[in-house]
């Protein structure tokens, strides 16, 4: 194993349960529930197999202002990430990947604008040799077009390789890449099957070098 491949949201900062519930308050505002299990549809991917604001305004029979209610949605994401740090166990790995000569990536489908940023603040952008986003390919996970990049950029193989990642998006982009792939659910995804995962986690804080190297070469 030469290198690891990381999704962002919900794998190094858990911006998917804020992601949610800023969702879920804007459903509520309207008179409707927004339910987790068909919130997760969309997660780790974009709006095509599942969009909130097109299910929201199939349930009220309406348009609505979307400009402004994005807005607000975004503005509350931030408030309840204000406090925000990398998910347990996400430092020391890339600390013990940077002392094996283990290069990392970020593969993420949403938009650079966001995951740099993040990174950045975080202190974690130095870390990552390259980070592909949403920008760099023509369709988001599960397609594998940001796995294939990324292994590209870091000079590796599938079998080189291992994906890090926390939704059934992500995985199914992993198994299309043909690289090994260890789930670590978050409160979003916790529920889902994530069958044909090479190992599931239940924090990154359990992930050695050594036991994802042992993971690659048990595939």
């Amino acid at each position: 194993m030469r290198g690891i491949i990381f999704d962002f949201d919900g794998l190094i900062v858990d911006t998917e349960m804020p992601g949610y519930l800023a969702w879920a308050e804007c459903y509520a505002a309207h008179g409707h529930e927004l339910r987790l299990c068909d919130y997760t549809r969309c997660v780790g991917s974009d709006w095509a197999h599942y969009n909130p604001a097109t299910e929201l305004e199939r349930l009220l029979n309406r348009r609505l202002d979307w400009p402004e209610l994005d807005r607000e949605r975004t503005r509350r994401v931030y408030e309840l990430l204000e406090e925000v740090e990398p998910l347990p166990g996400v430092r020391e790995l890339l600390t013990e990947a940077r002392d094996e000569g283990v290069v990392c990536a970020v593969a993420s489908s949403s938009p650079r604008s966001w995951v740099v940023p993040w990174l950045e603040r975080l202190g974690l952008h130095q870390e990552f040799l390259h980070v592909v986003t949403l920008d760099d390919v023509s369709r988001p996970k599960p397609s594998p077009e940001l796995f294939e990049l990324a292994m590209r950029r870091l000079e590796i193989g599938p079998h080189e390789g291992v994906v890090l990642e926390d939704s059934l998006n992500g995985l199914r982009a992993a198994l299309a890449a043909r690289i090994a792939c260890v789930v670590v659910p978050n409160q979003v995804t916790g529920a889902l099957n994530f069958d044909g995962a090479s190992h599931r986690a239940e924090s990154l804080a359990e992930m050695r070098i050594d036991g994802l190297r042992a993971i690659v070469a048990g595939r």
